[in-house]
């Protein structure tokens, strides 16, 4: 006959052992906790609001995109006006071309003020807030969208 191995534990036993595995799960657990505190969980965002420059500084009929964002910023005659360059359908640039915005990934093409002219994006582009700083400078805040056709005159 086989011999048994090892004794049955006895039910106080193994409740005892239960006991202690889940206080040392519960002190372990927190601990952890208690090494993450000096660790932000938040990372502040940077504004998404920036000077662009004067407006003496953009000639009618220039487009100008500000140096690390993703936006065109226009000037006509009806005044100032600032469009994403970031296609609707899924998050490429667009490129400036002479009938509107072109998106190089996948083929969506919008006309000089942002409306959807043909491709795959489902809405236009968004038109951005513009207004001055105390300094006289213009700002662009990506994180106000306006309606498209909102000038802003200096």
């Amino acid at each position: 006959m086989a011999e048994r191995l090892a004794e049955p534990v006895a039910r106080r036993d193994f409740l005892g052992i239960a006991a202690l595995s889940t206080m040392f799960a519960a002190f372990g657990t927190a601990v952890l906790g208690m090494l993450r505190l000096p660790k932000p969980t938040v990372y502040p965002v940077p504004s998404q609001s920036y000077k662009i420059g004067a407006p003496a500084e953009f000639p009618v009929g220039e487009a100008r995109i500000p140096e690390g964002h993703n936006v065109f910023v226009f000037h006509d005659a009806n005044g100032f006006f600032a469009i994403s360059a970031v296609c609707t359908h899924l998050g490429c640039i667009v490129n400036n071309v002479a009938a509107g915005f072109a998106c190089p990934c996948h083929g969506s093409q919008f006309d000089r003020l942002g409306r959807v002219e043909g491709g795959p994006a489902p809405r236009p582009l968004d038109w951005y807030e513009l207004s001055v700083a105390p300094d006289g400078q213009l700002v662009v805040d990506e994180a106000q969208t306006v309606k498209p056709g909102t000038y802003f005159r200096a």
